[in-house]
């Protein structure tokens, strides 16, 4: 996969018009569908489900990206998979087998990726890191659209990078939380690979032109 990439994140969408919504993101230089899975429990809100998975699957025509931030997510994975992710980012915080969940998305042919919250350390990943295919790097405490960008995320992603480089791992970085134009090109100068933005994209006068900018 290139890197560079922009997943603008549907959680910010127009739910009155989200059809609309996902066409914009095809049409725009956006890369992937970013389609954040709150459960009320492992965060303190809800955001959806399969249906709007299934609205998601029928309209993109990019790459889907799901990021599940519920408890069990094994129980679900599966399901995400046939409704259309081509990729599944489970926590490591909510998830007590990790390696058999990474094989699991893996060997039902999506691409498998490990989340951290802020304040879980980069160095827990050495046992995994060869195996996912992205590491998703929470720069808010996951919940809410629309928090405060947390500074400590420039360090997350340089120890990122090391321990991918140190296990030849070709995981890619993801960011997610708080992107927005003043702090894009300096992430992706970081090491960022794939950003994920919400408020910045779908409150922009522009969108289209917002991804744009993002990429540069």
């Amino acid at each position: 996969m290139k890197t560079k990439l922009i997943a603008p994140s549907l959680l910010a969408a127009d739910f009155g018009n989200l059809q609309r919504d996902i066409e914009m993101i095809n049409h725009s230089q956006a890369d992937w569908f970013h389609v954040d899975v709150m459960d009320g429990r492992f965060v303190p809100n809800i955001s959806f489900g399969f249906p709007v998975m299934k609205t998601v699957q029928q309209h993109a025509k990019k790459f889907v990206d799901v990021h599940l931030m519920i408890v069990e997510p094994e129980k679900y994975v599966e399901e995400f998979i046939d409704h259309g992710a081509d990729l599944v980012s489970v926590h490591y915080e909510a998830c007590t087998h990790l390696h058999r969940t990474i094989h699991h998305i893996q060997s039902r042919g999506a691409k498998a990726g490990v989340v951290l919250n802020p304040s879980t350390p980069v160095l827990l990943l050495e046992d995994i890191i060869a195996d996912v295919d992205l590491v998703l790097l929470m720069s808010v405490n996951p919940g809410f659209g629309g928090q405060k960008f947390i500074e400590n995320t420039y360090k997350k992603i340089s120890e990122t990078k090391d321990l991918i480089l140190s296990n030849n791992s070709t995981a890619l970085i993801q960011i997610d939380g708080g992107v927005n134009l003043d702090n894009a090109a300096k992430l992706f100068e970081a090491g960022a690979d794939v950003l994920v933005a919400g408020n910045a994209v779908f409150s922009a006068d522009s969108p289209e032109k917002t991804i744009e900018l993002l990429k540069i």
